[in-house]
């Protein structure tokens, strides 16, 4: 697969989604779809597939609005400690290869890095403490904190109101394609797929958008190694 063309010279901020994007989705997947039914199934005296098969249906309840991405509602919701849950299996944290070397090179070409994550506040602080992430970042950006998820269209005019940009300037990458596509609908130009968010899973063959399987794929490019 080829490199995705992106001119450099027309980007002064890049916005990056955390989970699945700078970090391996492997972490959330494990957590939600083992980890949690394990610990149900535990405290309600549910064997695992009885568990998982509650708390999927539940989770497919809440898909794509803010309480599947809130720690306190799933808390609430299941009678767990979820953040105490998440630092039992905290060691399965990991940032994506090459994905330092991104940020480095972004900040030595001058671009402003902005993380823009539907992930929980507690969620963030806890990979924040695990990963080198913090000091490679000129902002964050919480969707808590906007009281919309990435998925609604007024999340971006929320998001004007605290970070202003220019988006035919600013370059948008995430794993999740209905984020990207109402992006594209708010008016991105420039906009990237990720197609491996989780190292233990099989990547997707394709996408609808642009699209990179490592962060490596952007390197030469943006370095001025054969880039545009």
């Amino acid at each position: 697969m080829a490199p995705p063309e992106i001119d450099w010279s027309s980007i002064d901020t890049v916005f990056l989604d955390m989970d699945g994007t700078l970090l391996d989705l492997h972490f959330d997947n494990h957590f939600w779809l083992e980890h949690v039914p394990l610990r149900y199934g535990e405290a309600r005296g549910l064997d695992l597939a009885a568990s998982k098969a509650l708390l999927y249906g539940k989770y497919r309840d809440r898909e794509g609005t803010l309480d599947w991405y809130c720690v306190d509602h799933w808390s609430r919701d299941l009678g767990l400690d979820i953040a105490l849950l998440k630092q039992e299996v905290e060691h399965l944290i990991g940032v994506h290869p090459h994905v330092l070397d991104f940020l480095s090179a972004l900040a030595a070409c001058g671009k402003r890095r902005v993380l823009v994550t539907n992930a929980h506040q507690k969620s963030i602080a806890l990979k924040m403490q695990r990963t080198a992430l913090a000091g490679q970042l000129d902002g964050v950006i919480c969707a808590h904190d906007l009281a919309e998820p990435k998925e609604s269209p007024a999340f971006w005019e929320r998001v004007q109101a605290i970070e202003p940009f220019d988006r035919a300037r600013t370059l948008f990458v995430d794993d999740n394609e209905q984020v990207l596509r109402t992006a594209r609908a708010y008016g991105f130009q420039w906009l990237l797929a990720v197609l491996a968010p989780d190292s233990r899973r099989p990547a997707r063959a394709a996408s609808d958008f642009p699209a990179i399987r490592h962060f490596a794929d952007l390197l030469p490019g943006l370095r001025g190694e054969g880039g545009r």
